[in-house]
């Protein structure tokens, strides 16, 4: 049941919108797809290669401007209930095996997967008489489709893969910087070295980039230009090496970022997200540099969280420079997390006791890959 109470809906009231029929899919919704605060999206039977990205309008179906650009010749359909391959470099668009009929005062907004972002894959949501991605109105009935463009890695992936996941909200569920603060007094909201620390808040909670050297353990990840096929359904079966290239530190606590190469690199501080918030990565900040951070950027309730109140989780930071390179140096903020408040505490958190895969990460990468082993050295 619904209430008017504003803030993101938790996984109970999810379950409740599934038995309402207002999230509805065929075949029906795994218990695995519910999250904390959000729930994970399937791709479909079929997907549609097209020359470009879209948007529909406000006057168009995706479908119309499917059918449009069907009879100009500029995609292909492909089927998806067999295994097939998503190049890199090349743009889908992908029916979603879910479709809505939000009740009025709920909309929806997407994001990719953490495991989606950190893959390098581009997803954004879509909708009929969409004007912007990943957003979808209050009220909205209707399909919902994934644009899908692996960006370093050519990929393997099936009708049942999740790449993105959507949350739902009422009303405003904004939290202001005061609040912020003022929640962060009382319980801790970011930590360094295992302790609370003084948050930098200002338009949300500033994060800063970890490159303090340590050993022969990486402080970044460096995807490269020329890997194998990764298949979506091989979890834990790549070696890193073949796919990432680790970076060492420099020991001066800087690293230059290549125009347009993609790194995984981790946030100085451990964020911390308490069971009554959500938090999400903004993706692009002009003032922050001339790149982008984070590709993949929300953050269910209880990330980083422990009951004897210590801890916090760092934040794996997806990064790409734009235009030129650009020095990044051990501590400098790139990024920055807006929090919102939940409708209701959530029945389950983030972590290790729902099977979250990086419920303890430092610099982790996507659940596809074997662990780094140090030892192996560089190639």
């Amino acid at each position: 049941m619904i209430t008017e109470t504003p803030g993101i809906l938790p996984i109970q009231t999810l379950k409740a919108g599934i038995v309402e029929g207002w999230i509805a899919s065929d075949p029906p919704i795994q218990d695995a797809q519910l999250q904390p605060a959000s729930l994970d999206l399937r791709l479909g039977s079929k997907a549609y290669r097209v020359v470009s990205s879209f948007l529909p309008g406000p006057d168009r179906t995706v479908e119309r401007k499917l059918e449009e650009l069907g009879r100009a010749q500029e995609m292909y359909e492909m089927d998806l209930s067999v295994p097939a391959v998503l190049e890199r470099g090349c743009v889908y668009i992908v029916p979603v095996a879910e479709r809505l009929a939000l009740p009025p005062g709920i909309s929806a907004a997407a994001s990719p997967k953490s495991s989606t972002g950190r893959l390098d894959v581009f997803t954004r949501l879509i909708v009929d008489r969409g004007v912007t991605f990943e957003q979808i109105p209050a009220g909205y009935t209707g399909p919902m489709y994934l644009e899908v463009a692996p960006r370093s890695f050519s990929i393997v992936a099936r009708a049942g893969d999740r790449l993105n996941q959507i949350r739902f909200r009422s009303g405003a569920t904004d939290t202001s910087d005061s609040q912020l603060q003022a929640a962060h007094d009382v319980d801790p909201v970011v930590f360094a070295g295992g302790a609370s620390t003084e948050a930098v808040i200002a338009n949300g909670l500033w994060v800063s980039v970890d490159l303090e050297s340590r050993g022969r353990d990486p402080i970044a990840y460096r995807a490269r230009k020329h890997a194998p096929l990764l298949d979506l359904a091989r979890i834990g079966a790549y070696d890193p090496l073949d796919f990432w290239e680790p970076i060492l530190g420099d020991g001066e606590g800087r690293l230059i970022l290549n125009p347009d190469d993609f790194y995984l690199l981790a946030s100085r501080e451990g964020i911390r997200v308490p069971p009554g918030s959500t938090a999400e990565m903004v993706p692009f900040d002009p003032t922050a540099g001339e790149f982008r951070v984070h590709y993949a950027g929300f953050f269910d309730p209880g990330f980083g969280h422990r009951e004897d109140g210590t801890g916090g989780t760092p934040a794996v930071l997806e990064v790409r420079s734009h235009e030129v390179p650009f020095l990044l140096e051990h501590g400098q903020r790139v990024a920055r997390l807006k929090y919102e408040r939940m409708q209701a505490t959530p029945e389950v958190l983030y972590g290790a006791g729902i099977g979250s895969n990086y419920a303890e990460q430092r610099l982790t990468l996507a659940k596809w890959f074997r662990p780094y082993d140090p030892a192996r050295g560089l190639r």
